[in-house]
């Protein structure tokens, strides 16, 4: 086991790698100005050649492109993330202060999905074809085809129709005050679970019935064991593997989408500092925020495939 993680580590550099280049690339082919973007067309017109010059050599755009994609990752190495260039505040006190927050989100939406999912998704296959497995497929259709953006949009009209609810202004950890807190996510984790729920409803659905017609679940049942201990001790456990694969990926859809589902809650996650350095063409902020979208969503998978072998003890990696 340990032999395998350094293994899937060490084949996780190159993707790291890869995405680091993506990204650097993809900043400097977008269209527009730093210069336009923090003095506006107006002041940017205003400056001369020679403080456009000494601007873009300050923040270190006036380098070739390989110099500064190599002063990029030597800040990295060494644990710099750098500092926004609009505001001057380190990228690393950033994401201290807003990650925790969408971070709460996407894995409390995963452990939403779980519990609605999952039971739903059982129940309707040992009551195949009945009214609960209907209501169950009704279900999985319904948030499967609703996008999330738009449920969430309708949660929020809700919200202020019924219940006067105001966007929070300010972020709140759930270790400072655990009820504000709450307060704050417990909208995008809604929105966020229940569209995942219905991923893990129907991929449950299908495995449940796959593994309930295998040789040792009849070799379980032909012993006398009760119903129950069949499917909790056999059944489930078997059945689990592609669920942990999903919600692996799940996790990273999540990240990924709670930067739209924060806008629609105003919350000021990373996915709010991800949209105002967008909005401004902070390029460093971006660069480094994608980056560590990408290295979570790597160890997320690494853990996934570390997790098989306790899952199924047939399972060994070398």
């Amino acid at each position: 086991m340990q032999r395998y993680a350094i293994t899937r580590l060490l084949l996780a550099i190159p993707t790291i790698f890869l995405i680091t280049l993506l990204v650097f690339l993809a900043m400097n082919v977008l269209p527009g100005d730093p210069l336009v973007a923090m003095f506006g067309f107006e002041g940017f017109a205003k400056l001369s050649p020679h403080d456009r010059l000494r601007l873009m050599e300050e923040l270190g755009f006036a380098d070739p492109l390989w110099q500064q994609y190599l002063h990029w990752m030597q800040d990295i190495f060494q644990g710099n993330l750098g500092e926004s260039f609009f505001k001057g505040e380190p990228i690393m006190r950033k994401i201290i202060h807003h990650g925790p927050l969408t971070a709460e989100i996407a894995v409390l939406s995963v452990i939403l999905s779980w519990v609605v999912g999952l039971p739903v998704g059982a129940i309707g296959a040992m009551k195949r074809n009945s009214l609960l497995d209907y209501s169950g497929r009704i279900f999985t259709t319904l948030f499967l085809a609703v996008p999330s953006f738009w449920l969430g949009l309708m949660v929020v009209l809700a919200m202020l129709l019924l219940f006067e609810w105001k966007a929070p202004i300010q972020v709140v950890h759930f270790w400072d005050n655990p009820r504000e807190n709450l307060e704050i996510v417990w909208g995008p984790v809604l929105v966020l679970g229940m569209a995942q729920a219905a991923y893990i409803s129907r991929l449950a659905r299908s495995t449940f019935l796959e593994v309930m017609y295998e040789d040792y679940i009849r070799t379980a049942r032909s012993k006398g064991l009760h119903e129950r201990v069949v499917i909790m001790r056999h059944t489930l456990r078997n059945a689990l593997l592609p669920l942990v694969t999903l919600s692996g990926i799940l996790l990273g859809f999540a990240l990924a989408g709670s930067v739209v589902i924060e806008a629609v809650f105003g919350v000021r996650g990373l996915g709010s500092v991800l949209i105002g350095a967008i909005s401004e063409r902070d390029h460093i902020v971006i660069q480094n925020l994608v980056l560590l979208y990408g290295i979570i969503f790597i160890l997320m998978n690494v853990l996934v495939d570390l997790s098989y072998a306790w899952l199924d003890p047939r399972i060994r990696h070398g």
